[in-house]
């Protein structure tokens, strides 16, 4: 429990995701989980490719929370995103791992959400955006710290490696790549539900092609219907005609 001492400044929201994870580490992480890999291979591969055990720790706590020890409630969704790795290895030409990788960061570190989400925002508005801007937007909600600056520096990287940035400028300038169109289905409302436990409530369904969040990918089909289809969301109207989606409870 949570206990908010009276005239006490608010804490800043944590962080959690503070280091630059290649896409190839935390695809080899989706691949133990999936039983596709053995679990020393992660280790193994650490020590290879960073230097230190300060280094190889930071990263290997990223990556449990990632795919290997999820938080309490993100463990079920982790496995249908292992099982989804184990049956599929491209969409539209790239990596399902990327998919995957995206929105499980997204679920396990609201951070990584949170600047995925701003880099959305000015992408949507101007198609490209510099780091300062970006840092702006960070700094709204976890204010001006150091930690918060370095690690949007980090989710920047790793969200380019994963496919989602193009660099420009000598690196002071983002752009977004051509979308990568999702058609599977069972990869689409796994990725929805990803975004309704990131932000924490429902979605409005015409928002969800639009959402800032998801800005590398299209979604494509119905997503009604999907979503209608899915036992894991419950699709209800939103009293305007529209309909929302959220994640179904469990009694």
């Amino acid at each position: 429990m949570n206990l908010v001492i009276p005239g006490a400044p608010p804490a800043a929201p944590h962080i959690g995701f503070d280091r630059f994870i290649p896409l190839a580490w935390a695809g080899l992480a989706l691949r133990v989980r999936a039983g596709l890999e053995p679990p020393e291979s992660l280790p193994a591969l650490l020590a290879r490719e960073v230097p230190g055990q300060a280094g190889r720790n930071k990263s290997r706590s990223i990556l449990r929370g990632l795919w290997l020890e999820p938080r309490p409630g993100l463990e079920e969704f982790a496995d249908r995103g292992a099982a989804l790795a184990a049956r599929a290895s491209e969409q539209d030409g790239r990596p399902v791992a990327a998919v995957l990788c995206w929105g499980m960061a997204m679920a396990a570190y609201p951070f990584f959400g949170k600047v995925a989400e701003s880099i959305g925002r000015l992408l949507a508005l101007q198609g490209d955006s510099t780091r300062t801007e970006l840092h702006r937007r960070v700094a709204e909600v976890y204010g001006e710290r150091e930690t918060a600056y370095r690690a949007a520096n980090r989710v920047l990287q790793t969200q380019a490696d994963w496919g989602g940035l193009t660099w420009q400028a000598r690196g002071q300038r983002v752009s977004r790549p051509e979308a990568m169109d999702i058609a599977d289905e069972a990869l689409i409302v796994w990725l929805i539900e990803a975004l309704v436990r990131y932000g924490g409530r429902a979605v409005a369904v015409a928002a969800v092609p639009s959402a800032p969040a998801l800005y590398p990918f299209r979604l494509e089909g119905s997503l009604t219907y999907l979503i209608s289809r899915c036992p894991h969301l419950a699709l209800r109207t939103d009293g305007g005609g529209g309909y929302s989606v959220s994640r179904k409870v469990e009694m």
